[in-house]
């Protein structure tokens, strides 16, 4: 373009100043980007100086003890002293042999390189150093394309703030840790392991030698693949070693001659304490930060498990499903599931998906849906607390038929028979009692005077999420649930009314210990009254004293516990439910296409064997003085046990029950007295039930006469 009115040396002159200013602009720019790494911040002297290269991000319980690891990433980090003087020998007469002379940039090594590329024509030498690498592989890592101007200056850069922020010997020790050695082998101890199946400090120098010829080319000289030209080029290390009078020139010869030994299999790193357990918590990590600029293998996970009650889940699930297996008599495998929470703030402690772990499995403690069986009915007499009666109600344990409703909804369906287990039923008895036997026909009679509705209400507040069908059959618990919902939704019992949100993963954490995301901290909410919940854990302790979980007992667990058994139809499911003040957890065998386990499977018999075993190994966690202590609003009397009124000197069994204010019975027992004999004929003598520190409350005594109404009996 032609600037008209302006003399030549005017022209001249805005253009010089122009190009001026334009280079004074670049030069600057490109300053401030090299200062500023790219625009993108330059690593601080702190985070050169705690950096280590990743294993794979890790995994941590809530204790702050290592679990796992979030990714398989084939290293193992080790100090200098680690590797012996000709390994470091061998490397540095390779990669770098001026490395303790330079200050991270060779200048005499660029020189020379240029020469030899501008000689060839092409490249043919390069001239990084061993700073350079290491600042390749950590902070410069894949920030612009490989070998492109930007990458080269940016590792130049980043070199230079490595060499002032760490010695020689801990630029060393970094580079050994964090360089690349093929076959998905990071560093010098994994590749080692990799390719002589032994640790770097117990290698000789002609296995150092092929070592140190791997950076260069991991692919191409790697001994599995190419073992020609690996020799090849460790041999050329050997006489790069002599070159630096590493080694003595007589001495080549004969270590070129020795053949390499190469390990029959590749090296992986086992972790025999993977588990289900962590394949949930890296799914969750997955989960956040897949928007995260954070790379998953740099950060720590802070989960909520017990690594001491997870390890030994696994193991009591997998010992007790192969006991179970023994019984069985069908062919199949029997699985196995366990969780375990906290009841005071939902926190999971340990979480066993199936029998034996495989990454990426299905995992049943989460996801299977089985019928619990009786492992409902705590549910069904929480509703009919709600409702206003007391673990001393009473009602008729006898064969019952039930009209179920048709399916279209229109009128009367099929009549529903349900049996007690082997078909031995108790006649007249208390709530209490009837959870203990876990009675089916006193139970069904309970959940048709309190009403399905009510009892949906109750197990889906308390946690339950799946669907509840308005059945008669759900009271015996015919339908399907995850053992992650029973025991979430068991918490409001043990807590004193409280539903709990299950967590698993507290804080996540990058490398420099800036927290990456955290859970939130959701108040719990009430949903039971104290009450009802203290009476029905009063009755659930019961269980396992006298009834159906006396296993649990008769395995060594002592102190307060409270739980229910569960077995389906045909034995098809067995499980068990048990808890403390501290900890709530849930065992479920079966097999996986849901089948009959073996003649009279039982959840007594074959599943809280299996809680046992976790507890007395496991948990150290003791609850409070005065937990499970009757809330304020119950008062206590002394009654007959077996008919739930106030007892008598003549009462055979007498128990001390705690009710509401306002339902205490009032009516001394009727059935007792001085002249009463049992079914086998001895006269009364009166005894008293251990003291539970838990009893409870009381109903009208016409219960049997609304149940007529509804029942054929």
């Amino acid at each position: 373009m032609k600037i008209v009115g302006w003399p030549p040396k005017g022209r001249r002159a805005v253009i010089i100043t122009s190009l001026l200013a334009i280079s004074i602009l670049g030069v600057f720019v490109l300053d401030s980007w090299l200062v500023t790494c790219g625009f993108d911040s330059c690593p601080r002297p702190h985070d050169i100086q705690t950096y280590k290269p990743d294993e794979g991000g890790r995994i941590v319980d809530r204790n702050g003890i290592v679990m796992g690891r979030l990714e398989t990433v084939r290293r193992v980090n080790v100090p200098l002293s680690f590797v012996p003087v000709f390994v470091r020998q061998a490397f540095i007469a390779t990669e770098d042999r001026r490395f303790y002379k330079h200050n991270g940039v060779d200048l005499k090594g660029f020189a020379r390189a240029l020469s030899s590329n501008l000689h060839a024509g092409h490249t043919v030498q390069g001239f990084s150093t061993i700073t350079m690498q290491v600042a390749r592989n950590t902070f410069a890592y894949r920030r612009y394309k490989a070998r492109s101007l930007p990458q080269k200056l940016i590792e130049l850069r980043i070199s230079r703030l490595l060499e002032k922020s760490l010695t020689k010997d801990q630029i060393l020790e970094l580079y050994f840790n964090a360089i690349y050695m093929g076959n998905g082998v990071y560093g010098v101890e994994a590749a080692s392991r990799d390719l002589f199946g032994k640790s770097v400090n117990r290698v000789n120098i002609t296995e150092a030698a092929m070592l140190a010829a791997l950076p260069k080319g991991p692919s191409v000289y790697t001994p599995r693949r190419n073992p020609k030209r690996a020799i090849a080029r460790r041999n050329l290390v050997l006489g790069l070693m002599a070159n630096e009078k590493y080694l003595s020139p007589e001495r080549v010869p004969g270590l070129k001659a020795q053949q390499l030994r190469i390990a029959r299999h590749e090296w992986h790193p086992v972790d025999p304490n993977d588990s289900y357990a962590l394949d949930a918590v890296r799914a969750i990590a997955d989960s956040v930060l897949k928007n995260s600029n954070n790379d998953i293998v740099d950060i720590t996970v802070y989960t909520t498990l017990d690594a001491r009650a997870q390890v030994a889940a696994d193991r009591a699930v997998r010992r007790r499903a192969s006991a179970i297996q023994s019984e069985a008599y069908r062919r199949g495998v029997i699985q196995g599931a366990m969780i375990a929470i906290d009841p005071r703030n939902g926190d999971l402690r340990a979480l066993t998906g199936g029998r034996v772990y495989e990454r990426g499995n299905f995992n049943r403690a989460l996801a299977a849906h089985r019928q619990p069986g009786s492992a409902f009915k705590p549910f069904v007499y929480a509703a009919a607390m709600e409702a206003g009666y007391t673990p001393a109600s009473e009602v008729d344990d006898d064969p019952v038929d039930v009209i179920q409703p048709r399916a279209d909804g229109r009128g009367r369906g099929a009549v529903w028979s349900p049996k007690n287990y082997n078909s031995e039923y108790n006649g007249r008895i208390t709530f209490r009692r009837a959870l203990i036997k876990s009675a089916n026909a006193a139970t069904v009679r309970v959940s048709q005077v309190v009403g399905l509705p009510r009892i949906i209400s109750r197990a889906h507040t308390n946690g339950i999420v799946s669907a509840i069908p308005a059945l008669p059959s759900i009271a015996l618990g015919a339908i399907e649930v995850t053992p992650i919902e029973l025991v979430t939704a068991y918490a409001p019992f043990a807590n004193g009314g409280f539903k709990v949100r299950p967590r698993l993963v507290r804080r996540i954490e990058a490398s420099d210990g800036q927290v990456v995301w955290t859970s939130d901290n959701t108040p719990l909410e009430r949903v039971m009254d104290p009450r009802d919940s203290y009476q029905v854990t009063s009755m659930l302790q019961s269980v396992v004293n006298y009834g159906t979980g006396r296993p649990v007992r008769d395995n060594g667990v002592k102190g307060l516990v409270a739980g229910k058994t569960g077995t389906t139809n045909n034995g098809t499911d067995v499980w068990f439910v048990g808890y403390t003040p501290t900890v709530i957890a849930a065992f479920w065998f079966g097999f996986d296409n849901p089948a009959p386990i073996a003649p009279s499977a039982s959840g007594g018999v074959l599943a809280s064997p299996a809680w046992a075993e976790w507890y007395t190994s496991s948990w150290r966690e003791m609850p409070a003085p005065n937990a499970w202590s009757p809330p304020p609003g119950m008062s206590m009397r002394v009654i007959d046990a077996q008919t739930g009124f106030l007892a008598t000197e003549y009462c055979p069994i007498r128990q001390q029950e705690y009710f509401r204010s306002g339902t205490e019975p009032s009516t001394p027992c009727p059935v007792h007295g001085p002249d009463y004999q049992d079914d086998n004929g001895d006269s009364s003598q009166s005894q008293n039930w251990p003291d539970q520190r838990s009893w409870e409350k009381d109903i009208g005594k016409k219960i049997s006469k609304a149940l007529g109404k509804i029942f054929r009996f």
